[in-house]
């Protein structure tokens, strides 16, 4: 009779504690996060916007979803030419910087590939503005057999470009596709544990747990059909974002664009954690360039010296003594983009 009431009492505390969940976590209207908005005001309107004559609206699909792309070729040149598939970082939409890279691309003769990822920019995909780290390697994985099957690309000249949390997708692509020519992995981001630390060294555990009670609620609304429920992607220290590291607000609000939002479902929280491409580079057989920024207080300098040891010979790094955000303009960008189009000479001439 002891053990009878014991478990019933287990069992009326597990039902309370589940209806706490559902009631206080899932339901509750008051939780909720602050917006940060970003200023614009210095960005011209999206109607405004004249493409580059090398620029192509195409679209491709990962099963039943459209993805909105952005295909650069080179004038001039016989075809078929190599290609360099670009993929931005966390939150990123194809609108956001990637244009001066690959317009620096195409005038070495290179075609490139830039798209939004599902659920982002003019990409299909419902809910909005929901990050799946498993997704965006899809998209990628598609945004390569795309590539192959335009008559216009060299299909044996491949190669891959990410920046920041992308920054190591093309490695994991690249372990298990022996095709792609060379990667190009800028301030990447390689081990979430690694990154991870450094977070959580900054912020402290009373901000991951409340972070960790939103990402909770949005995953929950999920499994119950609601509305998802979003933070901001970006803010000033001390807020509670996806990314609060000194610098990230005003790095992000220079590489805003239209089709940018500060805001990403909460559960993001939970799909970033075990994101490990150096786990993928004992795999990879192809030359890859890190470009890594030695005051990056966003990403790890542990992970881009380990992945380098673990790549060896297929390892070139190349260290700039700037933060993870300036990286993206200035004599900072040139210094970058001219590494890389030397690089991709080197490995498309072979």
């Amino acid at each position: 009779m002891e053990i009878e009431t014991k478990v019933l009492l287990g069992l009326g505390v597990f039902i309370v504690i589940i209806l706490l969940y559902l009631v206080v976590i899932i339901f509750f209207p008051v939780l909720s996060v602050p917006k940060q908005p970003m200023q614009k005001s210095k960005q011209p309107e999206k109607e405004d916007i004249k493409p580059p004559k090398c620029r192509r609206d195409v679209t491709f699909k990962v099963g039943e979803t459209a993805l909105s792309a952005w295909l650069y070729f080179p004038e001039n040149l016989s075809v078929p030419v190599p290609c360099i598939i670009m993929s931005h970082g966390f939150g990123g939409t194809k609108d956001m910087i990637l244009e001066s890279y690959a317009l620096r691309f195409v005038e070495a003769g290179m075609a490139v590939l830039t798209y939004d990822y599902r659920h982002f920019g003019t990409s299909e995909g419902e809910p909005r503005q929901l990050f799946s780290i498993a997704y965006q390697l899809e998209d990628l994985k598609a945004a390569i057999k795309y590539a192959r099957g335009r008559n216009e690309i060299d299909l044996d000249k491949i190669a891959l470009w990410g920046t920041s949390a992308a920054g190591g997708y093309g490695l994991v692509i690249a372990a298990q596709d022996k095709k792609i020519v060379c990667i190009v992995g800028q301030c990447p981001a390689l081990d979430s544990r690694d990154d991870g630390k450094l977070a959580l060294k900054r912020e402290g555990i009373r901000f991951f747990l409340r972070l960790f009670v939103h990402a909770q609620r949005d995953k929950g609304r999920s499994r119950f059909g609601l509305s998802p429920h979003k933070i901001p992607i970006v803010g000033k220290p001390g807020t509670l974002v996806m990314i609060t590291s000194p610098g990230a607000f005003e790095g992000y609000s220079k590489l805003v664009s239209p089709d940018f939002k500060n805001e990403i479902c909460a559960r993001a929280l939970l799909m970033v954690h075990g994101h490990n491409p150096i786990g993928y580079a004992k795999d990879v057989q192809c030359p890859v360039l890190l470009q890594a920024c030695e005051k990056d207080n966003l990403v790890s300098e542990k992970s881009y010296k380990r992945t380098t040891e673990i790549l060896g010979k297929y390892a070139e790094v190349k260290k700039y003594p700037i933060g993870h955000f300036d990286i993206y303009e200035g004599e900072n960008f040139e210094k970058a983009v001219n590494d890389q189009i030397a690089f991709f000479k080197k490995q498309f001439s072979k």
